[in-house]
């Protein structure tokens, strides 16, 4: 096998809204990467041996390093691929709180309306089980259902917020320039028309987000090529993974390389992942793992958003 340690490998499938964010900023850095397509629902035998439990996509694989979580795939992305930066205008603080609002509140609205206009039943398909397990409760199609007219309102809301920023006229926005804001922006409203598309002409006058949106479509996806799980999974065994040891001196739980800890979201899909500290930071957190199928890995999880304790 050719040295494939330094390529992109991108965990994925097509409709996964927060792998369109990522495949926007493929597309505004013009990166080359293979799509890894990965099952929708559980199981996934070709990715928890990567993962050690976690089971959100996507996940980007770089030989023996593997990040989940778009927070940190797209930081490290920003690290690897400096030129051209995905933070136009100097917004990286600001665009990162942008994307945590869209990725907390505002995906939980676009989740909440998806099914308006749609019979009130209870669903028992693989989909809508595998779901009920990720959010661990049973959904109750009456309740969701009452609940939608206000979630549409609030989500209008939000909306208009991107349709205000854009209203002088700018692009993009931060201004002429496309960056991780816009990415951010964009795949919930992605999502929304990809899987209930008549919800989109309800939003109301939203002229600037409707123009924009055409925009980002427009930036691509970067190129694209194809690999399966499996050599993924090889690729992985073959590396060693390139993460070096760090202290954070400013650690506030007294975490320190070498620690037995496990890491888990805190929102949903919360499979704790059990590993050995290598590095941390304010933003990021690295554990040491071992499978049989791709020998030692270094997985990087963010801080915010994520849950780390002892073992």
């Amino acid at each position: 096998m050719s040295d494939r340690s330094n390529e992109i490998i991108f965990h994925q499938y097509d409709i996964s809204p927060f792998s369109e964010k990522v495949r926007v900023v493929f597309g505004l850095k013009d990166l080359a990467w293979n799509a890894c397509i990965q099952p929708v629902i559980m199981p996934k035998p070709e990715l928890i041996p990567l993962t050690g439990g976690y089971r959100k996509i996507p996940v980007m694989q770089i030989g023996a390093d593997v990040y989940c979580d778009s927070q940190v795939i797209l930081d490290e992305l920003e690290a690897r691929f400096p030129t051209p930066s995905m933070y136009a205008g100097g917004d990286k603080g600001l665009s990162n709180a942008i994307a945590y609002w869209q990725d907390r509140p505002v995906f939980t609205l676009v989740c909440a309306v998806l099914g308006a206009g749609q019979p009130v039943v209870k669903r028992t398909d693989p989909f809508t089980k595998d779901r009920e397990a990720l959010f661990e409760r049973e959904f109750d199609p009456v309740e969701q259902h009452a609940a939608i007219p206000n979630a549409f309102d609030q989500l209008r809301a939000h909306f208009a917020w991107v349709d205000a920023q854009l209203a002088d006229g700018r692009k993009f926005l931060f201004g002429d320039a496309p960056g991780h804001a816009d990415a951010s922006c964009f795949y919930n409203l992605a999502f929304l028309r990809w899987v209930n598309g008549a919800l989109i002409d309800k939003l109301g006058a939203v002229p600037h987000l409707r123009a924009w949106e055409d925009r980002v479509k427009a930036i691509g996806h970067g190129r694209r090529s194809e690999i399966t799980p499996a050599e993924a999974l090889d690729i992985a065994k073959a590396a060693t993974s390139t993460t070096s040891e760090r202290r954070d001196p400013e650690e506030p739980n007294g975490f320190a390389p070498g620690d037995a800890v496990t890491v888990n979201a805190e929102d949903y899909g919360r499979d704790k992942v059990a590993g050995t500290l290598v590095a941390s930071s304010a933003t990021r957190i690295a554990i040491r793992r071992s499978d049989p199928r791709v020998g030692d890995v270094v997985l990087h999880f963010p801080r915010a958003g994520f849950v780390v304790q002892r073992a």
